[in-house]
C-alpha cells in the first residue's frame, strides 16, 4: 500500500504540470497538457482518501469525479498518487440530478428510487457482467451515498456519453446514477482504478 501526504499528492501534480508547461526542442514531440482539478475537489478527495484508509486495500490510484463542471466537459479523473499522472475522462450524471437536461448536475441524492447522482467517497468494488455490460460496484462511504449498493449505482459505459454525443448535442445524456464512461474511458477506469480504491464525487 502507498503512503501518500496532502504535501506529496499536491507537489505531484504541481511537478507534472510545470513538465507539461516546459518549452521543448524545435521539432520535439509536444507533452500533452496535464489536466488540471478544481484545488478544492483535490483536497477533499485527499482528506476522504485518509479518512477513509481502513476501507481501501489500494491507495496508489483515485477517481475523481467534479459534478460542478458541465457534463460536455471531461470532469472524471483517474490520479497516479505516486507519479501525479492523470487522465481526464467524460462522465454522465443521473436524470435525477438535472430533471430539465440541461447539461449540469443541479443536486445530489441518495434516495432509492431518484435516479440522481450522489456524492461523497465511494469504495471500488468487483467486476461484473451486469444489465450495463461490464460493470464496477460501487460501496458508499459517507452518508450522503450510502445507498450506492441498494441502488446499485455502479461504473459502466454507455453511448450517451461518447465524445459525440457531447459534440452533437453540447451535453452528454443522462443515467439513472451510475457513473456512465465513454468505451475507451471506462476501459482504462477498470484497469487503472480496480477494486479496493477510493473513488471521489463532489461539486466546488
Amino acid at each position: 500500500m502507498t503512503t501518500v501526504n496532502r504535501r506529496n499528492f499536491l507537489a505531484a501534480g504541481a511537478v507534472a504540470g510545470l513538465a507539461a508547461a516546459a518549452p521543448t526542442k524545435l521539432f520535439a514531440t509536444v507533452t500533452p497538457r496535464q489536466p488540471y482539478i478544481n484545488p478544492q475537489i483535490r483536497e477533499r478527495a485527499l482528506a476522504a482518501l485518509e479518512a477513509k484508509r481502513a476501507f481501501l486495500s489500494n491507495t496508489d490510484v483515485i477517481g475523481i469525479a467534479d459534478f460542478s463542471k458541465a457534463s460536455r466537459d471531461p470532469r472524471f479523473y483517474i490520479v497516479d498518487l505516486r507519479s501525479g499522472f492523470t487522465t481526464e475522462h467524460l462522465v454522465a450524471h443521473g436524470r435525477g440530478s438535472d430533471p430539465a437536461h440541461s447539461g449540469w448536475l443541479e443536486m445530489f441524492s441518495n434516495s432509492v428510487g431518484s435516479e440522481a447522482t450522489s456524492n461523497g467517497a465511494y469504495l471500488t468494488g468487483d467486476n461484473y457482467q451486469g444489465k450495463y455490460g461490464y460493470s464496477m460496484r460501487l460501496t458508499g462511504l459517507d452518508y450522503s451515498n450510502s445507498n450506492a449498493l441498494a441502488r446499485a449505482i455502479v461504473i459502466h459505459s454507455a453511448w450517451y456519453a461518447e465524445p459525440s454525443v457531447a459534440q452533437t448535442f453540447g451535453k452528454l445524456g443522462r443515467s439513472e446514477g451510475c457513473f456512465a464512461l465513454p468505451g475507451i474511458s471506462h476501459a482504462e477506469a477498470m484497469t487503472r482504478l480496480g477494486s479496493g480504491r477510493l473513488l471521489y464525487a463532489e461539486r466546488g
